[in-house]
């Protein structure tokens, strides 16, 4: 019988709960469903004593890298992972434990991190090159503070080389069952989904979770104005001519503002705006499909659902499902 897999979960004090606790009932569950002791878990803390998490529990480590020797004494490890914290990220790391990562990732099968773990592995330079993603409010920040690591603010999941990096808090789960499914097969993996009753693959990015979708305001208060007129009547016919008759200038001359104030053209704005309204009646409201079209301004149930895909990553009808008030 092959050696157990040492699976490393790194955790810092004020470390998301989840992150680490999601992962480990996934590899946890592998080895029941396998039948044999595929993974041997082990929690590592940075300094001696308990860990305590954002939600006020406390976590006692299996080892820490202030006893390195310990550490060290273990089998070449499998897999590391980085859980996050919702602070990681706003000031320098440990040194200790940046020093600690980056000698221990080179001699893993892979590595990487659940949400905010990613900035704890980009300050030790160990996602250099690398293609990863992070949870979708903070990965505009990590590609900032990290030019030479590429984020992807939509994926649940990326995998480049021996690199595994999830989005954000609940995707631990999935990337842990990435990970069962790339070591143990398709089958074990749908058990232990089955098991945790969660989706095998979940459908869609991070975009149906992101609830800003419209781009940011722009700085001049006329096409303020402007935007606010179009969310609060999204159903209205909004093409550049109008809006520009309505605001009084040129067509060519507010396609201008938009792309130099908003940053993109007036048609994408009113798309993600209209998409944005369609949200929330699809979230709050039992309206058919075809009335929610209407409603936000699209001229077909089709035109709805390719927006929707565009900006979301998902179809309505699955939208809905997961995120509608359930009936009174």
């Amino acid at each position: 019988m092959s050696p157990p897999r040492i699976i490393v979960l790194v955790a810092i004090q004020g470390v998301q709960l989840l992150d680490v606790s999601g992962p480990l009932d996934v590899f946890a569950g592998a080895n029941v469903q396998s039948g044999v002791e595929a993974y041997r878990l082990q929690v590592v803390g940075v300094t001696r004593g308990a860990i305590r998490a954002s939600s006020g529990a406390r976590l006692l480590p299996d080892l820490t890298i202030e006893e390195d020797r310990r550490v060290s004494a273990l089998p070449r490890l499998h897999t590391m992972l980085v859980a996050g914290a919702p602070h990681a990220g706003d000031a320098p790391a440990e040194p200790m434990l940046l020093d600690w990562l980056r000698r221990m990732a080179p001699g893993t099968r892979r590595y990487g991190s659940v949400c905010r773990g990613a900035f704890l592995l980009a300050e030790a330079g160990l996602l250099d090159g690398r293609r990863v993603t992070t949870h979708w409010a903070v990965a505009d920040r990590l590609g900032s503070l990290f030019p030479a690591v590429t984020v992807d603010d939509d994926a649940i999941l990326v995998r480049d080389g021996k690199v595994r990096t999830a989005a954000g808090v609940t995707t631990g789960l999935d990337l842990a069952l990435a990970l069962v499914e790339e070591d143990l097969g398709r089958d074990v993996a749908l058990k232990v989904a089955s098991q945790l009753v969660m989706y095998f693959k979940r459908s869609g990015g991070q975009g149906q979770f992101r609830r800003r979708a419209v781009p940011a305001a722009a700085n001049r208060s006329a096409l303020q104005e402007l935007q606010r007129w179009v969310a609060a009547h999204p159903g209205q016919q909004h093409d550049v001519p109008s809006l520009a008759l309505r605001m009084g200038v040129s067509p060519r001359h507010l396609t201008r503002l938009f792309r130099e104030e908003v940053g993109v053209t007036p048609a994408s704005w009113v798309e993600a705006a209209r998409v944005t309204v369609a949200r929330e009646l699809l979230e709050s409201g039992d309206l058919a499909p075809k009335q929610v079209a209407a409603e936000c301004g699209f001229s077909s149930v089709d035109t709805l659902r390719r927006a929707f895909m565009r900006v979301v990553g998902v179809t309505p009808a699955d939208y809905r499902k997961r995120h509608a008030t359930p009936a009174q």
